[in-house]
């Protein structure tokens, strides 16, 4: 390197080095500025929270605070407690509490005793004067905002016995500005600007219900956590709730309360809000339920397992008949755990830091809306309330809605009959459907939406296409409508006519969740995002008066839809309600697949009627659909094994016309001609039989998808649970990707089937050497199609995957059948190596039949 090189390339790294030194500099500064910034933002945080804290800390004369001593003469301060009738809660404040105590109230010393206590240092401890007095506890719903008191307690200090701040309470979730405070003073003090708080201590927490302060729980600061006192086993709590508000002109509201009616087949949780239904349950099927078709899977065991808040059923307190129908009404605190499916998407509770979903009562089931939002939230009074029949009234400014249901048990399963009664204005007025519960066919959702219209004598049912937004109709009359997740939905019939038109609406996966998302949650393994709901809505008489409408809430089985087609089904005039169109079968090509679906499905019907068993039944069906298919392919297998007695003598004029193209493809012609073989018969031989076949295997991909009475049905119990979903060996908690956390044997086992079979079929030469090129391409794409059908398969109804792979055996053996005893006319060709052309022998072999 010369001497200008060298110095060219020195002060091109100094000014590099300058350049980056600069920048690094400036980085530098623009990070202080930004840390500032943080600094300065979290310290307005911190202002802000500390005049939140001085606003809403209740007084200390305004709370029911009550000092505890050791003797009768108050002499030794022990702590301070809550007074709450009978009984002082306080905060333990050693490991061995005192089991007497005396406390000054009114101007009188009285003694109280030790009740219990939570297990541990610093937790709830009651005193109690008459030990069988329960201890009142405040209410808190799953939903809603709720302002609490945090009562912090220092038992060793007499100057400050006590302090006092506010906490907040907002959709099961607790916050305490306190301790947001001190993180926020944390954060800070790592910058060197202050030194770290104490973190705050245990509180008691208190909320005021009716005029009075009572207790809610205790906070636990080492777990960040609210311990609620109704789950300490040893507390002996009753719950007060807060007095129900009549809507008064400012517009307040009273808080939501259900109502439910229940029988065999559903349970109905009514809301005060819209007097609508916020909960389609459906009980399963049992020992002591035999009614029902619903049958428990494996979502439903996994819900009531690792998520027991979202598995109650109802899911919030409610109310059933009392002893007469205008009440009072008997309150229970909660549902039962498990036992039902949730027809349609209810609130969500979360826990940790994700946020709870309320769902919005415009998507309640059976409400009534219009543009205005706030009709959906118009409070209903229970008029009447008895155990097949609720009444529900509003009084609104410009109309009076009265809205009437009743169950038809005794006349068909699932069938709701509801009257609705607007006196006033009634335009713009629609009935909504509620959102149907996703349910997963072949791995994904399949929501389909339908009416059915008649014009003169005849009828048709259509599919709606799912819409993105909202979509209205007006210029039809729809006989009923029909919402449904594939397996499950609601029909909505107009008996008295309503306007023209209809409307579909898209409802977002975040503003109604479906309880998928609840499952592996921390991995999404079902992301809100890919389970959007759709919502149907009827337009109510603009008219106003008495509309009646019937409504089937429950399971798409041929059964049940049968027997309500039945019972509503008038001989005299013709009338059927036809709800069993409403089910649907799901795939590309259902449109040509679905009668042959139908006719499948009555012999899979006979044969469960046979066996007992949906496992054995198909099975059987795939037997039966062989043997239906036996001529044409044994057909197929003919042509195909003259076909292949043909190709040596074949080979070996390409081999010999290898260099002359042309030549060997004349010579091929000849020899078909010679041997009165159409060259076109193997392809006619091979692929018609398998078109006309078609038709049937689809409709039996289709049919298997479909079929209700697949869902929850078991075959193999601890292996294959349910028939209409992917069998599972045995699961783990992280998920692999495109497997998932669950091992399917399944579709592993039909891929080696399916790996196996080419071998077992049409064997190859043991020395790859001898293999033609059109063999090796045959065999490479067999393994292939082994693994993609393998990969295919995992996510499909192990129904699904038990005919695939009983189809493939049953071809093998009826392929092996077919060779042992079909013989193709075996062709010999002489080639003439002198003369250089080829001469024909047929020796003709008696066929076995």
């Amino acid at each position: 390197m010369d001497k200008r090189t060298l110095i060219f390339v020195i002060s091109l790294s100094l000014s590099l080095f300058l350049i980056n030194t600069f920048f690094e500099y400036q980085n530098q500064e623009t990070r202080k500025q930004w840390t500032e910034q943080q600094v300065v933002k979290k310290r307005q945080k911190i202002k802000q929270l500390e005049s939140y804290i001085e606003e809403k800390s209740a007084k200390p004369e305004s709370l029911p605070l009550i000092k505890i001593y050791s003797d009768a003469n108050t002499n030794t301060l022990l702590n301070t407690g809550i007074s709450v009738e009978n009984n002082i809660l306080t905060l333990g404040w050693s490991d061995n509490l005192p089991q007497t105590i005396y406390a000054n109230q009114n101007g009188k010393t009285e003694k109280y005793e030790l009740v219990s206590q939570a297990k541990g240092n610093n937790t709830p401890a009651i005193y109690s004067k008459d030990p069988s007095s329960p201890l009142e506890i405040g209410y808190l719903a799953d939903f809603g905002q709720y302002d609490l008191q945090a009562i912090t307690l220092f038992p060793e200090s007499e100057t400050q016995p006590y302090s006092i701040t506010p906490a907040e309470y907002t959709d099961g979730h607790f916050t305490l500005p306190a301790e947001e405070i001190y993180e926020l003073k944390s954060e800070i003090a790592k910058q060197g600007e202050e030194p770290q708080e104490i973190p705050h201590e245990n509180s008691l927490i208190l909320m005021k219900t009716n005029g009075k302060y009572l207790p809610i729980g205790a906070y636990i600061e080492k777990d960040k956590r609210l311990l609620y006192l109704k789950e300490v086993p040893s507390i002996n709590t009753t719950t007060v709730k807060p007095s129900r508000k009549k809507l008064v002109n400012n517009g307040e509201k009273s808080p939501e309360t259900f109502y439910v009616l229940e029988n065999e087949y559903q349970q109905l949780v009514f809301s005060s809000y819209g007097g609508a239904i916020a909960e389609i349950n459906l009980p399963f099927q049992s020992e002591s339920n035999e009614k029902s078709v619903v049958k428990e899977i494996q979502f439903d065991r996994e819900m009531v397992k690792n998520h027991p808040y979202n598995a109650e059923f109802p899911a919030h307190p409610y109310f059933t008949p009392g002893n007469t129908p205008e009440g009072p009404f008997n309150e229970h605190e909660e549902g039962t755990l498990g036992g039902y499916y949730p027809l349609i998407r209810r609130d969500l509770i979360e826990t940790g830091n994700r946020k709870s979903v309320k769902i919005p009562p415009k998507y309640y089931s059976l409400n009534v809306v219009s543009e205005y939002p706030e009709l959906a939230e118009v409070e209903f009074e229970v008029k009447y309330f008895d155990k097949n029949k609720i009444v529900f009234e509003s009084t609104q400014e410009h109309r009076r809605i009265t809205k009437t249901y009743s169950l038809d048990t005794d006349i068909a399963p699932y069938a709701i009959n509801l009257t609705i009664k607007v006196e006033g204005d009634s335009r713009g007025l629609w009935l909504t459907s509620g959102v149907p519960e996703a349910e997963l066919i072949s791995g994904s959702s399949a929501p389909a939406l339908k009416y059915r219209i008649t014009r003169g004598d005849t009828n048709e049912v259509k599919l709606i296409d799912l819409p993105t937004d909202t979509t209205t109709i007006t210029s039809s009359t729809p006989d009923w409508i029909c919402d449904s997740n594939g397996f499950f939905g609601i029909i909505m019939d107009s008996l008295s006519g309503v306007d023209a038109g209809y409307r579909a609406e898209y409802v977002s996966g975040s503003t109604v969740p479906t309880r998928l998302i609840e499952i592996d949650q921390d991995h999404e393994r079902f992301p809100e995002s890919k389970f959007p709901g759709y919502q149907m809505l009827l337009p109510l008489w603009s008219k106003g008066g008495t509309m009646n409408f019937r409504i089937f809430a429950g399971p798409f089985s041929t059964e049940i839809l049968k027997k309500v087609d039945a019972a509503y089904s008038d001989s005299a005039t013709g009338y059927n309600p036809d709800y069993i169109a409403c089910q649907s079968f799901h795939g590309w090509f259902s449109f040509i697949s679905e009668p042959f679906a139908k006719f499948l499905m009555l012999l899979m019907n006979f044969f469960h009627s046979i066996t007992g068993s949906w496992g054995f039944s198909i099975i059987l069906l795939t037997v039966a659909l062989r043997l239906m298919l036996y001529p044409l392919n044994a057909w197929s297998t003919k042509s195909m094994l003259r076909t292949q007695q043909m190709m040596p003598k074949i080979q070996a004029i390409q081999n010999k016309y290898k260099n002359d193209p042309k030549r060997a493809q004349l010579e091929v012609l000849n020899f078909y001609r010679e041997q009165g073989v159409n060259p076109l018969s193997g392809l006619t031989g091979g692929c018609f039989p398998l078109l006309i076949q078609m038709p049937f295997l689809i409709g039996m991909f289709d049919l298997l998808k479909s079929s209700f009475q697949l869902r929850g049905a078991a075959f193999v119990p601890g292996w294959i649970n349910d028939l209409a979903s992917p069998d599972v060996l045995f699961s783990w908690n992280t998920p692999i990707p495109l497997i998932g956390n669950e091992f399917h044997l399944l579709p592993i086992l039909l891929g080696m089937i399916m790996f196996f079979q080419p071998r077992f079929m049409s064997p190859l030469p043991k020395d790859k050497n001898e293999w033609s090129e059109q063999q090796r391409q045959q065999r490479t794409m067999g393994n292939m199609m082994a693994v993609m059908f393998t990969w295919l398969f995992y996510s499909f109804p192990s129904g699904l995957n038990i005919y695939w792979a009983s189809s493939m055996l049953l071809g093998m053996l009826q392929q092996w059948w077919n060779k042992r005893n079909i013989t193709a006319p075996a062709e010999a060709v002489l080639i003439d190596p002198k003369k250089g052309k080829s001469s024909s022998r047929t020796k003709k072999k008696n066929t076995r039949s």
